[in-house]
């Protein structure tokens, strides 16, 4: 049976705690989740933190570090994949253009790498250029980026190439040639992101063809695409991505928990006749380190 690295993006960055109580937040909440994706068939879980007692993003490391420790501390095996995002949104101000309105979340490559340089998980994901998101624009400049690589090659973690645009794809094949990213290419195709690439068949065909022919891929959607693009994205050769990071719905008007998405994902995968891969398998795959260093 072919097999798919299946992710679970379990809480994001977004204004979700209200909307969805099943949204994690707290380190313990967070590992919980992972380790009920697990279960469920995910083979990596993605994490960022969130402040315990406001439910926003948040950039401390300790709030990392504790839901890293539960996760490996538990019986039941998964892929950590730590967002090295951190603080990209800018809302210039329009009277002042150098001026950051309220809303800004914004830091160094140094600091957008703590967690993963800190923590060393097998995977972390690297953001492939700025792009619109709404009202704000999530900023990361070519050399941050270059820095942001090699940080990230230096730390031996496996990067994840987050593509929101073409461009991006551009960028990124630039940074293999640079030496940047060794391996295996693994690419990740965010889409239907306000204002990015389109979600539709098309634009997953159209990014296909213009990564590396050594590469790897995955693709997700957002609110109710999610799982029409855990199908289109696996039939044509891709591993998927849920989560209440990008979607909060298990049906229409019915609130879900991660563990509930990746349950759906691994029944659209099955009716392809596919199934997830199991962490070992993905390690070996694409050859990721364990939390000692190294590979298992």
């Amino acid at each position: 049976m072919k097999k798919v690295m299946l992710t679970a993006a379990l809480t994001g960055a977004g204004d979700t705690v209200d909307k969805n109580k099943h949204v994690p937040v707290t380190p313990q909440e967070i590992a919980d989740s992972a380790i009920k994706c697990a279960k469920a068939g995910a083979t990596v879980a993605h994490i960022h933190a969130r402040d315990p007692k406001t439910g926003e993003i948040s950039h401390d490391v300790a709030f990392f570090r504790e839901a890293v420790r539960l996760i490996r501390e538990a019986d039941e095996d998964i892929i950590i994949n730590i967002t090295s995002g951190g603080g990209g949104d800018f809302i210039p101000s329009l009277e002042d253009p150098y001026k950051a309105e309220k809303g800004s979340d914004m830091q160094t490559p140094d600091e957008r790498h703590e967690p993963v340089g800190t923590l060393l998980p097998e995977m972390c994901t690297l953001d492939c250029g700025s792009v619109n998101m709404g009202d704000a624009i999530y900023l990361s400049p070519a050399d941050w980026l270059r820095k942001q690589a090699q940080l990230v090659k230096d730390a031996g973690v496996k990067p994840e190439l987050e593509c929101f645009d073409s461009g991006h794809i551009s960028f990124a094949k630039q940074l293999i040639n640079e030496g940047l990213i060794e391996g295996t290419p693994l690419f990740q195709f965010c889409l239907g992101i306000p204002w990015g690439a389109e979600n539709d068949p098309e634009t997953i065909e159209y990014f296909k063809t213009r990564i590396p022919e050594n590469a790897e891929w995955s693709a997700f959607g957002i609110g109710r695409m999610q799982f029409p693009t855990v199908e289109e994205a696996a039939k044509r050769g891709g591993n998927v991505r849920v989560g209440l990071e990008d979607n909060l719905y298990l049906a229409k008007g019915v609130k879900a928990s991660n563990e509930q998405l990746v349950e759906k994902a691994v029944e659209i995968l099955k009716a392809l006749d596919i199934e997830p891969m199991t962490p070992a398998e993905a390690r070996d795959k694409y050859q990721l380190r364990s939390p000692q260093g190294g590979t298992k």
